[in-house]
């Protein structure tokens, strides 16, 4: 059924971790509604949606661009994702 796609643990952590975050986000807007709109450093008005999708979308990039520039191993680039998130959710 899910031949089509190389399922690895990695690979499953990523979609679970992807959809927990949906979840929570799903969770906050019934509990705050709102979004919670801020205006950050970008001068974007974003809600916790976007933050979220601009700091899945950026480390999207930062991986691909560790990997074709350093290659493996990625521990690297997930302390710069990691790093790239805290930031955009503080500041943006």
């Amino acid at each position: 059924m899910f031949s089509w796609m190389a399922w690895t643990l990695p690979t499953a952590l990523v979609f679970v971790f992807i959809f927990s975050c949906i979840g929570i986000l799903a969770f906050l807007e019934v509990k705050y509604p709102g979004g919670a709109e801020r205006t950050g450093v970008f001068g974007l008005t974003t809600t916790r949606g976007d933050r979220l999708f601009i700091s899945i979308l950026g480390t999207v990039f930062i991986m691909l661009g560790w990997l074709g520039l350093m290659g493996t191993p990625l521990w690297g680039g997930l302390i710069l994702s990691i790093i790239w998130a805290v930031f955009v959710f503080r500041k943006v």
